[in-house]
């Protein structure tokens, strides 16, 4: 196995169109497992980490274009007051020194459904730089992730960053493992608040073979919330509402079982995983505390 090292974004191209097999790696987190249980053994990796290009954030149309080598501790620190919802799921992912590392490009690269900051991209539809010799393209969270550790790069090309709004209501993140800590989640649930647009975005994490946008449950919550008239006076959104809601994510859901969880657990949890996070949203839109 060979290591590419290029010291900048174009040599990363070339040597990405020189080496269609060679695997990228930055934080290295994911492969590395991989490569220490000899579950994967590429002939060429193409280590990022020279490559400032993909370490740098900067603000954009009322939005973020965040470098896929930006690592999650660095969202906590620099990015957590304009993005709430991918900073929640930063903190949840590994040991303080796996947030050193690890890199929300990496989860796009994997694409695994267990991601803990795909949730968030999708609440806030999220979209996915990626770029070659040939040019840069733009492809929604959604439909880059296109399956199981699948997703919609073209021969030739790299993550370069992602590009996501600056949140312009509340958002939540949570997700259930079999510890508190350190763990890879049984099923998670990302959800953001955008009051200006009279909208909801809600994702499944890890209960599904893609992360999974909560489609016809948006829509419940957005009629309630609108034909109560709740962006306006927010008042609080019945109990009822709310447990429709969690019914209505539940359907949504597409779970196998595993060693981490039963299709049925996860299917039940990610149902109160919803009810639960949009009651904390909504209790900070009113103004109360979660």
């Amino acid at each position: 196995m060979e290591f590419l090292q290029p010291d900048n974004l174009r040599e990363a191209f070339e040597m990405r169109a020189s080496h269609p097999g060679a695997a990228p790696i930055c934080g290295g987190t994911d492969i590395m497992v991989e490569l220490n249980f000899d579950h994967r053994r590429p002939e060429y990796v193409l280590d990022l980490t020279r490559v400032p290009e993909l370490a740098e954030w900067s603000r954009e149309n009322g939005g973020f274009r965040v470098g896929a080598g930006v690592s999650y501790t660095r969202i906590i620190e620099e990015l957590g007051e304009s993005l709430p919802g991918l900073a929640m799921a930063s903190r949840t992912v590994g040991s303080p020194q796996i947030r050193n590392r690890g890199t929300v490009g990496g989860n796009l690269g994997t694409a695994s459904p267990a991601g803990d900051g795909l949730p968030p991209l999708y609440a806030s539809d999220a979209e996915v730089e990626v770029a070659s010799l040939e040019g840069t393209r733009r492809i929604p969270v959604a439909e880059f992730i296109t399956g199981p550790k699948r997703n919609a790069l073209g021969d030739g090309e790299l993550i370069t960053a992602f590009h996501i709004p600056e949140a312009d209501g509340p958002q939540q993140y949570s997700k259930i493992g079999t510890r508190n800590a350190m763990v890879i989640a049984v099923c998670a649930f990302g959800l953001a608040l955008h009051p200006e647009k009279g909208k909801v975005g809600a994702c499944i994490g890890s209960a599904a073979p893609t992360p999974v946008r909560t489609k016809e449950a948006e829509e419940f919550i957005e009629g309630v919330i609108s034909e109560s008239d709740l962006w306006q006076t927010r008042r609080e959104i019945s109990g009822s509402a709310l447990r429709r809601f969690g019914d209505m994510v539940e359907m949504s859901a597409k779970p196998i079982s595993d060693v981490r969880g039963t299709a049925a657990y996860r299917t039940r949890a990610v149902g109160v995983l919803a009810r639960r996070t949009l009651s904390w949203a909504w209790d900070e839109y009113r103004g109360g505390s979660r």
